[in-house]
């Protein structure tokens, strides 16, 4: 059944609002606690505890009202129903524009990362690439100083030989200038 106010009980039944909530206060009229926390009543329990007023000189028809306050109840109660809806959609909403942020925060971080682990490989591969032109150049070098230093042997060796003219004037130039450096230091 339709479940009304205060001040509507006090219209239903022609007594003042005063009255209805004494009555509600010494429990000669029961009532119930609606989810806003109002205390509601009952239109039949109004019927029973005071009596709803007759069709009077403002045209009021007691059926009437009962229907009317149904009518207004099922209103209500669709309206209050809407509004918790729209509060279980609202709080889905928070949740999901949360859940998204987070996410958000989880992929910066993965790119960051990614970025980082990008970078420290591009940065490796340089240093690996500068070894191995470094590598390189350092065999040349080793290359042209073994083959310098064959070529020097060969010469040496050619300037052993027996028979050699020029090896010999060289050797005695070389002795030469040993005993000279010798008697000099002599000298001294």
């Amino acid at each position: 059944m339709a479940k009304v106010g205060a001040q509507r009980a006090a219209e239903l039944t022609g007594r003042s609002k005063s009255t209805i909530q004494r009555a509600m206060n010494n429990g000669k009229l029961s009532y119930e606690v609606d989810p806003n926390g109002r205390r509601v009543i009952d239109v039949s329990e109004l019927d029973r505890a005071l009596g709803l007023r007759q069709a009077g000189s403002n045209g009021f028809d007691a059926g009437a009202g009962v229907e009317q306050e149904l009518e207004k109840a099922s209103a209500m109660l669709e309206t209050e129903r809407l509004k918790m809806r729209i509060k279980m959609l609202e709080d889905q909403l928070d949740m999901a524009n949360s859940q998204i942020a987070d996410l958000k925060d989880q992929r910066d971080l993965w790119q960051k990362q990614a970025s980082q682990v990008l970078i420290t490989s591009q940065f490796s591969q340089k240093q690996a690439e500068e070894l191995r032109a470094e590598l390189k150049e350092r065999e040349a070098r080793a290359r042209a100083r073994r083959e310098q230093m064959e070529k020097q042997s060969e010469k040496t060796v050619t300037k052993m030989k027996p028979g050699n003219e020029n090896a010999q004037a060289e050797e005695e130039n070389f002795n030469f200038k040993g005993l000279w450096k010798r008697v000099k230091g002599a000298g001294s």
